[in-house]
């Protein structure tokens, strides 16, 4: 019965390290949860960006074969008058649009855990503490139980 005693602290320590290491480890299922909040968040950027890539096709689509749209935007970025006619060139660097974006960065969250050395210092903290509660308890017992008892 006396190992038992002892045996439970390092039934404890095993214990803890376990379910820390399930729960909130570099492995767990909190860093899994937020892992998987992030690749939500992956997917929904990219469907944005299918959507600015086709918007942005259609834009490029009008400025090459609709000469009304190309006179527009040459209006809209100050480009001359309402009477001025314009002529495509072709091989030229284009005209930044300051109206159009190309959508945006996203950057992966790091997962908040615990660290593996943070859950064994825990683990053999709470198997110390109950290994020590329990030789507490034998010391008791022996001292005042058979002084008591036997006497």
């Amino acid at each position: 019965m006396r190992v038992f005693k002892y045996l439970m602290g390092l039934l404890a320590a095993f214990t803890v390290y376990t379910l820390f290491s399930l729960s909130s480890g570099p492995k767990g299922f909190f860093a899994y949860n937020q892992l998987s909040a992030e690749r939500e968040r992956q997917l929904d950027n990219l469907m944005s960006l299918e959507i600015t890539k086709v918007e942005l096709e259609k834009i490029k689509n009008n400025l090459l074969y609709d000469q009304d749209t190309l006179l527009s935007h040459a209006r809209q970025l100050g480009y001359g008058k309402e009477d001025d006619m314009y002529i495509r060139i072709v091989g030229l660097g284009g005209v930044k649009n300051p109206h159009n974006s190309a959508g945006r960065v996203y950057y992966a969250a790091d997962p908040d855990y615990m660290s593996e050395k943070t859950i064994k210092i825990a683990a053999l903290s709470v198997g110390l503490i109950v290994f020590a509660f329990f030789f507490v308890i034998e010391l008791i017992e022996s001292r005042y139980g058979r002084s008591n008892g036997r006497a």
